[in-house]
């Protein structure tokens, strides 16, 4: 109906050309000027969304599922689907994995003997520490591949312990281990380590550290993704939100070293919220699970 407004032409005469009622352009006009308190409602509910999504540089990636949960959060009672149409009419979307992205980087050494399957696919876990996942991920950059590897809490979500390197070694994965666990409280005997059959990860030295730390390890028993799903969910995750969705490239490995830390220390523990743990956060997951223990201690 704008289109008619914005050329000098007589209305009645776009309209005819246009097989427009009249009806339909004027009460398109009242409501224009008139708007409903729906429409208000609409309006109000819209600088709302659009806030939620400026708060952080990544939390453009929040569709609307994230944005209604997070409308919940702050106490603002609207239904889903409402949600869903006012973003989809102000051209507001989520990240999505776009076509082309193929994951797998897994390097069997078939000299290791990998440790059992303590897992068998089931990652859920009572309370922190007491399974983490572990998995390593390349990320294109301008001097080449910069790898990651992350220890995952399989009770929050959280990423315990990460770190970067140019090559993909056993040294790198044993950095992540470390930082987990002098991040952690741990109880020797309660902790299940589960990787993939990757040559870093069956590595003699990663298997005497979590020995020494009293730490079990597990492998997946047949080698594939599904074996260590909730570590390939956190690689899907990290690249849509941070890489492919935005379209990110990266000039120097140092670059991408800063932006992961902005995205896993200053996003993904501390603030980006996941309907698995009730529209909480990891860190806030893990601390509404501290507050609940000590009340129950009391």
């Amino acid at each position: 109906m704008s289109f008619v407004d914005a050329h000098d032409f007589p209305a009645g005469l776009v309209l005819r050309v246009l097989n427009i009622a009249a009806s339909t352009y004027y009460d398109w006009r009242a409501r224009r000027a008139s708007p409903s308190q729906r429409q208000l409602d609409d309006t109000v509910l819209l600088e709302q969304i659009v806030k939620i999504r400026s708060v952080s540089e990544f939390a453009t990636t929040y569709g609307s599922p994230r944005v209604w949960l997070e409308l919940r959060r702050q106490g603002v009672h609207v239904g889903r689907k409402r949600v869903e149409r006012i973003m989809r009419e102000h051209g507001l979307q989520g990240a999505y994995l776009r076509r082309g992205w193929k994951g797998g980087s897994t390097r069997q050494n078939p000299a290791h003997r990998p440790a059992p399957d303590l897992l068998e696919r089931d990652f859920t876990a009572t309370a922190p520490n007491r399974v983490w996942v572990a998995d390593l991920t390349r990320i294109v950059t301008g001097e080449g591949v910069l790898w990651l590897a992350s220890v995952r809490d399989a009770f929050s979500n959280r990423v315990v312990g990460w770190a970067t390197d140019p090559r993909a070694t056993t040294a790198l994965v044993l950095t992540a281990l470390n930082h987990a666990l002098r991040s952690r409280d741990l109880r020797p005997g309660q902790l299940i380590f589960h990787s993939d059959k990757g040559a870093q990860y069956t590595a003699l030295r990663l298997t005497q550290r979590l020995v020494d730390a009293g730490v079990a390890p597990s492998t997946g028993s047949t080698g594939d993704s599904y074996d260590n799903a909730l570590a390939e969910n956190l690689w899907s995750t990290l690249k849509i939100e941070l890489l492919y969705w935005p379209g990110t490239t990266f000039t120097t490995r140092r670059d991408a070293e800063h932006a992961l830390i902005r995205y896993l220390d200053g996003w993904y523990n501390p603030r980006r919220i996941q309907a698995r743990l009730g529209g909480l956060s990891p860190d806030e997951y893990e601390d509404d699970y501290r507050r609940t223990q000590r009340d129950a201690d009391r």
